[in-house]
This record gives C-alpha cells, structure tokens and sequence, in this order.
C-alpha cells in the first residue's frame, strides 16, 4: 500500500472551477462534477480516498492504493468495474451502462489484458489521468472551447508515516479556512471535513429520531470515504474489503477518534486564522506526543505544507532510509521540513 498526497491546478491558475472574474461567469457545479467523479472511483478503484478539497481553481485529494483488495476480485469483477469506469455504452444522461455478459467476457477472458487492468485499478496515475481528462473534455463542451483545462500533469508527495499523513489531512481539509472562503469547518464546502461533519450530524439525529419512536430516512453524506479511525489492537487484519460497492475498503488511516480529529482541525484553524483567539482542546496534546510531533511546530507544518513536502513527506529518519527506485539516490527532504518533523 502506497498513500499520497496528489494535487493539480487550472490552467494559470484562473478561477475554472469558482467565480471568474475576467469572464464574470461562476463555475462552482464543477465542483460537483469533480465530487460525484470521486464517488464514483472510489466505488470502483482498488484505492482508498482518504480526503479531498476542490477550490476555484485547485484541489487536493489523498488516496492510498489497495492492490491487496484488488487481489481479492476475480477476472469477471475486475472487468465489471473497469467497464463502469471506461464504458462502452452509456445512457441519455452521459452515464455508464451495466456492463453485459459479452462485454465483461472480452477482458476476463484475456488473461494478458485482465492482469493489465487489474493493475490500473490500483494506480494512482490512472485514477488521476481519467479524472482529469473527464472534467477537461467536460468543461471544454459546456464553453465550445479547445486546448489545456488544467497547467500540467498532477503532482503527488509520497506520505510515509502516520506524522506526514496526519499533517496532510489537516492541510487539505483546511484549505477553505485559508483562503478565506469560510471560517468554520462545517461550511467548508466540497470537502472532506464537511462530509464526515454531516454523517456525523445525520448519525446523531438518527439516533434521538429511535429514541422519540420517529420514523426517519438515513442518508450517509460520506459513504464513499475510507473510514478515519483505525484501532490496531480491535480491527480486524488484511484487507477489509467494503461489500458498500461505494468504497474500496473499510479499512481507517488515522489513529485518532474523528471527535480528536475534527477537536484538533478546529484548534489549528483558530491558530492559523489573524485576529481570532482560541484555546487548545485538553484531548490536541495526547494526539500530538503519539505521533511525534511537538505542539509548537504544528501550525507552521500544517499551514506551510505543500511548501515543505515536494516528492516525499514524512519523519527525517523514515525518508532518509528510503532510496529512488531508479539510481537509488537519497530523498531530499527541505531544511525547514527536517527542522519541525525532527522537534
């Protein structure tokens, strides 16, 4: 299992996904078009979404590849979910057919080409290659226009320990605050914070509608998110395949509650944000004495991450010992990044 931070930009960084103002025209619902394409992967790649953030002209996601999941899937499954992904017939709505019988037997039944498919669904490169070019080709239509939708290729930083996927998470989820599009975790649209915010919002009401002998409709906001907590000593072993069909596996990343997580998101985004006061939650200093890092530094590791981490992020000791898998160079890794992961 590989976990990365990936991230690309619209081309010049022009706002193609908010409010432009050159044109004067407002963009947001490609947001939703990015959303409902994650939702969609994640039920059928073999790669966890561990969190995401769509801005105006950016956004970020992280994802953890799950080949052991993949492993598990037979040809006839491999082909089904390649075929939801690369159709070859869609409906009036643009959507992908059910695969048929025939279809699915033209990749299950070449073992050559199932094996290759296999190892695309878990690749962070082809997830990231479809969703880009579905959202270009798709926003190119809508303004009868040709040539480049985003600046380049995405770019992805590796995350190596539990310290740098915690840091990242808190980055990504926090990015509406920092740019000064909302002050409050819950109204930080087309993230997911929000979404993880109204599962727990709709859990709660569930739960006093049962107890008042209401009848009510449940519906899950984050269902095709990989779950946050994860217990070492309580959760099961291997591969924890979701039978959802929204998601890849039920498998957690953080070892943290989301209560702590979403306590600690609301402290450093009040230390990060000028002119507003707020106090550490007694729970932030356990969290941050377990995974290593010191109190202090961690609003500037947060905030200033996507400058301190370019290929690779992670504790000094773990990216020193890794080598590149061509040449078996040493990883650099900035001063600045050694300084508040080494405190």
């Amino acid at each position: 299992m590989n976990i990365a931070h990936v991230y690309n930009r619209t081309c010049r960084r022009c706002f193609l996904m908010g409010d432009d103002p050159l044109s004067g025209k407002n963009f947001d619902h490609r947001k939703v078009w990015i959303e409902d394409t994650l939702k969609q992967f994640a039920g059928a790649f073999g790669i966890d979404l561990l969190g995401f953030a769509i801005l105006s002209n950016h956004f970020h996601l992280i994802l953890r590849t799950r080949p052991d999941v993949v492993a598990t899937w037979d040809e006839e499954e491999v082909a089904r979910r390649w075929l939801l992904l690369c159709p070859q017939r869609r409906k009036s709505d643009a959507s992908a057919c059910e695969p048929n019988e025939a279809e699915i037997k033209s990749i299950a039944g070449c073992p050559v080409r199932c094996e290759e498919i296999r190892r695309r669904l878990s690749n962070i490169s082809w997830w990231m290659r479809l969703l880009c070019q579905r959202i270009a080709m798709r926003a190119n239509r809508e303004e009868e226009e040709t040539g480049r939708f985003w600046q380049d290729r995405y770019r992805a930083t590796k995350l190596v320990d539990e310290a740098s996927l915690l840091a990242c998470a808190a980055y990504v989820d926090l990015n509406p605050i920092r740019a000064a599009i909302c002050q409050k975790l819950e109204d930080s649209d087309h993230t997911s914070v929000q979404r993880r915010i109204e599962a727990t919002r709709e859990t709660a009401a569930v739960s006093r509608d049962i107890q008042d002998s209401q009848r009510t409709t449940f519906r899950q906001p984050d269902p095709f998110l990989s779950p946050l907590a994860i217990d070492e000593a309580l959760d099961p072993i291997g591969s924890c395949a979701s039978g959802s069909g929204r998601r890849c596996s039920d498998k957690g990343f953080l070892a943290m509650s989301l209560e702590n997580y979403l306590l600690l998101l609301d402290w450093t985004a009040r230390q990060s944000a000028s002119g507003e006061r707020g106090a550490t939650p007694r729970k932030v200093a356990p969290v941050l004495q377990r995974i290593g890092i010191a109190s202090s530094n961690w609003c500037d590791l947060v905030c200033e991450f996507g400058k301190l981490f370019c290929t690779v992020a992670g504790k000094p000791s773990m990216v020193d010992a890794m080598r590149t898998p061509h040449g078996h160079r040493r990883l650099y890794l900035r001063r600045r990044a050694r300084e508040l992961m080494s405190a």
